[in-house]
């Protein structure tokens, strides 16, 4: 990847020219860099990213946010659509999530921009809430967890203690857990599922420490929590792991994930307001008038509440339901084919994730020579290992079977390399920083595999 992209084709700009270019210049580049960095994940080889991959649905998305673009949310009283989207997303997020209404809960939500937000957001809830009572507060979370725990615990210091996880099944160690609860312990967290493995963590178990300990307990379902409730509809086993499971006080989940939405929108759950109300921030005596903010943003894009109420509202239970079953029978297949090579190891019970290792050979080399063929699988460490996260590009007839063979002929280079360094690794965020060089040494393993092929064959008569 270089600092500098696209620099032998359009100029680098730092400084602002004193004359603008003309509108139709300007769409035309930016027309040609989208048109050409669709093609990585228009094939359906890339995992995750782009969890719709549906141009239609984004052309959309793109004329709801245009008719609000413009508008600040917090302008409410010229705008008063934005309070009706936003209360709107929030509550069919509740709903779809198990909220419990009754005499003791009154369910609330706060929209954010996106997981680590959410994330964020929730910390602060607990540490206000349970201010009075520790100034040493501490969360609890799966090593699974997503790193924006650890985030949010440097920004607003709460200490994180980090529970490990069975090798096996990829799940929190619940005895852990339970032992390293104390007097300041604010929250404990689960996944649903984590980001790594595809896994759901026991939230059942984990609520009933919670309660017993009198601690929240905030799942993490910024990856899973717009496709997991209908994976549990369509009959997968798929564990309880939303607020209607006694003891789980919030939950996040990504709208701009699996909910279909435009990048930098999610949900932050609470089972009660009381926990949203204890991170709103209030300065009553300033000179600019009354200030009161329910997140950390203070301005806020209009346009971005009305594209993910539209899409919501588009799609319906029906439409996340039909692609949560494209994406869980993709799931299902990819996974089987990883199954098939014994040198490969299917980490945990994944879900509609899935993430494999290799006790034979470095499984970087699997991913070395994927990319050759187009492939943009995501590199993790200790283990080693590669995970898909299924969306709906992986749904296109013909992707599946690609994988098979693709994958095939990827076992069969790593196990040439056996022993050697791979080039690819593991970056959260990027596609591993695969082979430079490297791939010159695998079109040359695979030329010399086809010769063998070919002389192994007597000629026709």
């Amino acid at each position: 990847m270089t600092p500098y992209p696209y620099a032998d084709e359009y100029p680098i700009r730092r400084s602002l020219a004193e004359a603008g270019e003309r509108r139709e210049d300007v769409l035309a580049m930016m027309a040609d860099l989208a048109s050409r960095e669709d093609r990585a994940w228009e094939s359906g080889q890339c995992s995750g990213t782009m969890y719709c991959g549906d141009h239609d649905h984004y052309d959309f998305l793109n004329q709801a946010f245009a008719r609000f673009s413009h508008v600040n949310t917090l302008q409410r009283d010229l705008c008063p659509s934005a309070t009706k989207f936003e209360a709107e997303i929030i509550a069919m997020t509740l709903d779809l999530l198990g909220a419990v209404y009754d005499a003791s809960h009154t369910p609330a939500g706060l929209i954010t921009s996106g997981g680590s937000a959410s994330i964020a957001h929730a910390v602060l809830a607990y540490r206000e809430l349970n201010a009075p009572r520790t100034a040493r507060p501490n969360i609890i979370k799966p090593e699974t967890a997503h790193p924006a725990f650890e985030k949010a615990g440097h920004l607003f210091g709460v200490s994180v203690r980090t529970a490990p996880v069975d090798p096996q099944t990829a799940r929190v160690d619940l005895d852990w857990v339970r032992d390293h609860v104390d007097g300041d312990t604010i929250a404990i967290i689960g996944s649903a599922c984590n980001y790594g493995y595809g896994t759901v963590d026991p939230i059942v178990e984990l609520g009933e420490i919670a309660l017993d300990r009198h601690v929240g307990l905030h799942v993490d379902g910024c990856l899973g929590g717009f496709i997991l409730p209908f994976g549990r509809e369509l009959g997968y086993d798929i564990a309880p792991f939303d607020l209607s499971v006694p003891g789980v006080t919030s939950m996040s989940a990504d709208t701009h994930k699996y909910g279909y939405a435009l990048k930098g929108s999610s949900v932050l759950c609470f089972a009660d307001r009381s926990l949203r109300n204890s991170q709103y921030f209030f300065q009553p005596d300033w000179s600019g008038g009354k200030y009161c903010s329910p997140g950390m943003d203070g301005s806020r894009s209009g346009g971005l509440l009305a594209a993910t109420w539209a899409a919501m509202v588009h799609l319906g239970r029906s439409g996340y339901r039909r692609y949560a079953q494209s994406i869980f029978e993709v799931a299902t297949a990819m996974t089987a084919a990883v199954r098939a090579h014994p040198s490969l190891r299917v980490i945990g019970s994944p879900s509609f994730l899935f993430s494999f290792t290799s006790d034979d050979f470095d499984v970087y080399h699997v991913n070395d020579f994927l990319r050759t063929r187009g492939w943009r699988l995501n590199g993790q460490q200790y283990p080693n290992a590669l995970h898909m996260a299924v969306t709906r590009p992986q749904t296109q007839p013909g992707v599946v079977e690609r994988w098979r063979s693709d994958l095939a002929d990827a076992v069969a280079y790593a196990q040439a390399r056996a022993g050697t360094p791979a080039q690819s690794g593991a970056i959260y965020g990027g596609v591993d920083g695969g082979p430079t060089a490297e791939t010159d040494d695998i079109i040359r393993f695979f030329m010399a595999d086809m010769m063998d092929q070919q002389q192994a064959v007597p000629d026709a008569p």
